[in-house]
């Protein structure tokens, strides 16, 4: 029956392959707008779409369901309360970048501070990507699609084999998406395969149940809310993945880097078509965020009672119970929309990193009177040699004591902070020199580095929280006593129409109130009693 699989993941790649391709002709990729942005065109529908599938893919679905089945619902905070970030997103950050007329974030760190300062940053992003995020998501895409494609028995793989392989191959596709097709193509294959994503992530939770109930989904339910009710817990203790107390300090200032200033996530709204449709894109993201849980906590801990707790590796959880319960027919299907989640966040951060280097690094320090045409070439050759980086590295997080998401999480920490506050100090000071983001990007790095040699065991989300505020100071000071000669005044580039979302603020507090009853219903005031 592999074949049938086969067949029909190949079917749905091909398909969306296409679609994108035709979507993608009338755009003009010989123009950094329209190869890095997508010619600003995009709509709020495509923008969440696509902000979904960078963000989901199976480093998250593989990560996440692996953290719950080793702990308990707790880790559902990471998905739950992003809402909170992406409605900074739609009223702080994103009418200033689009009125600024920004293609990267570091490029609003030129305006406000120095070309030094956005060239830093942009080097960090860089290395994050290449060393924690690309690697990442090709190491959880390989140990899915070798689950269900039974690569390594076929082949005769070992471990470091299979990741290696499968990963390059996930590389060179998702490299010829980049190349090919731009921040469109992109955008427009992960509007599709969202819902694909979303539909079928769901159907996995309710035929795992199903499993659970011996074929029966209420004794599935029953069995999930009776055995252990402890595991559906959300509130966090001081030892557990994610403390309660974290989300409001720690956990939301990592929030608030990934969805406000990472490059691979934030580029989706830089090419918003005005702000009505980037308020839109990004706040209907954040509605889907909130329901994330059901697919990407609870299938972790419908693998942890089916299988006993008996998987070696935790990360091997939900590809595990998709093999288990989903019929053949469905199996091609569903990872084919795996397949293309793993190239939306792969893509994304491939199409992120083209344009950081471009646009921040080599124009101004090789290339200053590039044309347009050049500077695409060379984003292309630098997407290329990235993606081969990052496909040697994936298969060394197989050594990761953590997992996977762990893993991904605590290497953000060594610059998340210190980009958040420069960004966040850049906005609402105006005398804060250029000098201050880099002396702060210094202190943090070695106050967190510090604290993972000297105090490990502390819970790195406990370490951001301090070091957040302290970064924040650090530029207040350095503004107190060393300010900058004139004032700092936004530059309003009038590339898009800056008229809101009027429904923006109604949305927000239904999706507050939603927020705060799945938190109600993950506790021991609902069904974790």
């Amino acid at each position: 029956m592999l074949y049938i699989t086969v067949i029909t993941f190949l079917l749905y790649t091909c398909f969306i392959a296409w679609y994108s391709w035709h979507k993608t002709k009338s755009v003009d990729l010989n123009s950094s707008d329209g190869y890095f942005l997508g010619g600003r065109s995009l709509t709020g529908i495509v923008i969440a779409g696509s902000l979904l599938l960078t963000n989901l893919s199976t480093e998250q679905m593989v990560g996440l369901n692996g953290q719950s089945y080793g702990s308990s619902m707790v880790v559902m905070a990471w998905e739950v309360t992003s809402p909170i970030a992406l409605i900074f997103m739609a009223f702080v950050f994103l009418p200033r970048y689009l009125k600024a007329g920004i293609t990267t974030i570091p490029d609003f760190l030129e305006q406000r501070y120095d070309m030094r300062t956005r060239q830093i940053i942009s080097i960090l992003f860089l290395l994050g990507y290449a060393m924690a995020y690309l690697p990442t998501v090709l190491y959880s895409g390989a140990l899915v699609l070798d689950t269900i494609f039974s690569l390594s028995s076929i082949f005769g793989f070992g471990d470091y084999g299979m990741v290696l392989v499968v990963s390059l191959v996930i590389g060179v596709v998702g490299i010829l998406y980049v190349v090919l097709g731009g921040l469109r193509a992109c955008a427009l294959s992960d509007t599709m395969n969202g819902v694909g994503l979303i539909v079928g992530g769901l159907l996995i939770t309710i035929l795992g149940l199903v499993a659970l109930g011996g074929g029966d989904l209420v004794d599935g339910v029953n069995t999930l809310l009776q055995k252990e009710p402890e595991k559906l817990n959300s509130i966090g203790d001081s030892s557990s993945p994610v403390p309660f107390v974290t989300i409001f300090f720690g956990l939301l200032f990592n929030n608030l880097f990934y969805w406000c200033t990472n490059q691979a996530i934030v580029q989706r709204t830089l090419g918003a078509k005005n702000l009505k449709e980037g308020q839109k894109g990004v706040l209907y993201a954040g509605m889907f965020k909130i329901f994330g849980a059901f697919y990407l906590v609870i299938p972790g801990i419908i693998a942890y009672h089916l299988f006993n707790n008996s998987l070696s590796n935790a990360d091997m959880a939900y590809p595990s119970l998709v093999i288990e319960v989903l019929p053949t027919l469905l199996s091609g299907f569903f990872a084919a929309v795996l397949f293309g989640a793993i190239l939306s966040s792969f893509n994304g951060a491939l199409n992120s990193s083209l344009t950081l280097f471009t646009l921040d690094i080599y124009k101004p320090l090789f290339k200053p009177q590039a044309t347009e045409k050049q500077l695409v070439k060379a984003g292309r050759i630098f997407a290329i040699a990235l993606g081969l980086v990052s496909v040697a590295i994936a298969p060394l997080i197989l050594f990761a004591p953590s997992g996977l998401y762990y893993y991904l999480q605590e290497m953000f920490g060594f610059y998340n902070v210190p980009i958040i506050a420069a960004v966040v100090v850049g906005f609402f000071t105006k005398r804060v020199p250029a000098m201050a983001p880099k002396i702060a990007l210094c202190v943090h790095i070695v106050l967190y580095a510090l604290s993972k040699y000297f105090l490990g065991e502390i819970n790195f989300l406990y370490i951001l929280s301090v070091l957040f505020p302290v970064c924040v100071f650090v530029m207040l000071i350095v503004g107190k006593f060393a300010p900058r000669e004139e004032e700092f005044v936004l530059y309003n580039s009038g590339k898009v129409d800056l008229t809101p979302w009027k429904h923006a603020r109604a949305f927000t507090v239904v999706m507050i109130v939603l927020m705060i009853a799945v938190y109600v219903l993950f506790s021991p005031l609902g069904i974790a009693a």
